[in-house]
């Protein structure tokens, strides 16, 4: 299958990476029903670690079974599914090669007690993501947080040798920790610098919450108003995420969060569009939904980036 226009545009942006690197990157970039449009949409699975099963799945019982989101991803002619090492190992040879994986390979979970300090656990490695064929891995750094050096260290570690075997690299970066309030988690400010550590770090695909209007930082806050950095819209801050991810040279994908109703998810997506994002990983709002619904759902969103 020959790159479209698109895809090639966005893979020249990567300009240190190998051949084995851009390959997987096209891998992701050119499946599925958004293949070859520069847009993507990613299934996520890694809320069993964060929040329990029964808060994941319970909502929708199937869905207790790894192979069930193998099966949603691919049906639903999604980009490619996230998930920890568990999750990919116990589909791994039934669904190989069908859709392109990322291998989460840090974790947390709702019962550790730090606040200020929140990390993640490294619970997989590059060898766990190579063995399962994988096309990147996925790890998470909290921007703010008292132990956010160790896990920018960790992942520019992982990340390093990743590369060296042609493995794409995923961040998730979620604010929290430190002296952040629960509204600056998803300030603008914050959120904008949340995306830019996460491309200095190397990061070929960035994922970061969709940004509210409010802002954390007094002297951020100071620089906004003095040049007039639109935020009064969600198409606008989504775009000022954008780029602040070296405008616009790294892919940008944005969750879905919380469970919100269908119009709540599709104002979100046409922001995500016209604001230049490049899509969306959405993983509770999809698998807690019957099947039926959720393969709705997510023909709506792809129609959406296709703007259809």
């Amino acid at each position: 299958m020959s790159l479209t226009p698109a895809v090639k545009k966005i893979l020249d942006c990567y300009e240190s990476d190998n051949p084995g690197t851009k390959a997987n990157l096209a891998r992701i970039l050119m499946q599925g029903k958004l293949g070859g449009t520069g847009r993507l949409v990613i299934l996520p699975v890694d809320q069993g670690f964060e929040h329990g099963p029964a808060r994941s799945f319970a909502p929708n019982p199937p869905a207790y079974d790894p192979h069930y989101h193998y099966q949603l991803a691919i049906e639903a002619g999604l980009s490619a599914y996230a998930a920890p090492l568990g999750m990919l190992e116990a589909g791994a040879s039934t669904f190989a090669g069908q859709i392109p994986t990322i291998l989460k390979v840090n974790s947390a979970n709702s019962l550790s007690r730090a606040k200020e300090a929140p990390s993640q656990a490294v619970t997989a490695g590059v060898h766990d993501a190579l063995r399962l064929g994988c096309s990147a891995i996925g790890f998470t750094i909290y921007p703010g947080s008292d132990a956010a050096y160790g896990m920018m260290e960790e992942i520019a570690e992982l990340a390093a040798e990743a590369k060296s075997y042609g493995l794409a690299v995923v961040i998730w970066s979620y604010p929290r920790g430190g002296n952040l309030s629960k509204p600056g988690e998803t300030a603008i400010d914050i959120c904008a610098y949340a995306a830019h550590m996460a491309a200095l770090l190397g990061a070929h695909i960035i994922k970061v919450k969709p940004p509210t209007e409010h802002l954390e930082l007094d002297a951020a806050k100071k620089v906004y108003e003095a040049q007039k950095i639109d935020v009064a819209s969600a198409a606008a801050r989504i775009r000022h995420v954008v780029q602040s991810c070296f405008n616009g040279r790294r892919i940008v994908v944005f969750s879905g969060g919380e469970a919100k109703d269908m119009d709540g998810i599709l104002n979100e997506v046409r922001a995500i569009r016209d604001g230049g994002g490049n899509g969306s990983i959405i993983g509770r709002n999809t698998f807690q939904r019957p099947r039926e619904k959720a393969l709705e759902m997510l023909n709506q969103i792809i129609r959406i980036y296709k703007g259809e």
